[in-house]
């Protein structure tokens, strides 16, 4: 790229950079000349707008569990809405079809980043323990609504739910599992709990 033309964008130009290269060579090939390259920018562009690298990796995680929480809330909304499994379904999916298996491989894999995650997320793994917490804030409002018994304990069920299917993504090449297996592990899991709501 010529000096002195303006990216547009370019922290999430080269966030959706570091992905890609994430998904397709794995974190150990995870590095900033590695990132501007598949960027199109110069190494320096990365430079400007980052620290360093880890505090660029930080940022990476931090907007990604942005995204977890606002699909969260969408989650919470549909309370009450078609069926709890199915609900619960395609919130996992969505998740782990994204790009989440890939950074919590990333940040097991980086201690200084594990570091630098702990001060916005102290327990868990970060993108995990957020995406657990929307999960249990779903599951405590379709317990007020009765699709969810009364003494269910949300906040079990929520990482229970998280770790299952994590084990479905995990070390996959090529295809994700098909709905129909992340539907039978939901289902397996919420068997206790899930109850059809007094009329």
């Amino acid at each position: 790229m010529p000096t002195g033309v303006a990216i547009r964008d370019a922290r999430e130009q080269l966030f959706h950079a570091a992905e890609r290269v994430l998904l397709r060579d794995g974190p150990n090939a995870l590095t900033s000349r590695a990132v501007t390259t598949e960027a199109g920018c110069a190494k320096g562009v990365l430079h400007r707008h980052f620290a360093d690298f880890d505090a660029f990796l930080a940022e990476l995680v931090l907007e990604r569990i942005a995204q977890v929480d606002a699909r969260a809330t969408t989650l919470r909304d549909s309370a009450g809405t078609g069926t709890v499994a199915g609900n619960l379904t395609d919130a996992l999916n969505e998740l782990f079809g994204s790009v989440a298996v890939a950074i919590v491989a990333l940040i097991t894999s980086r201690d200084e980043l594990r570091t630098r995650l702990r001060r916005t997320t102290p327990t868990g793994v970060p993108i995990l323990t957020e995406a657990s917490a929307g999960l249990a804030a779903y599951l405590t409002a379709e317990r007020e609504l009765g699709r969810i018994a009364a003494h269910a304990d949300v906040d079990t069920l929520a990482p229970t739910l998280i770790g299952a299917t994590h084990l479905l993504f995990a070390d996959r090449d090529g295809t994700p599992p098909e709905t129909g297996a992340v539907h039978k592990v939901v289902t397996a899991v919420i068997a206790g709990v899930a109850q059809v709501p007094p009329r």
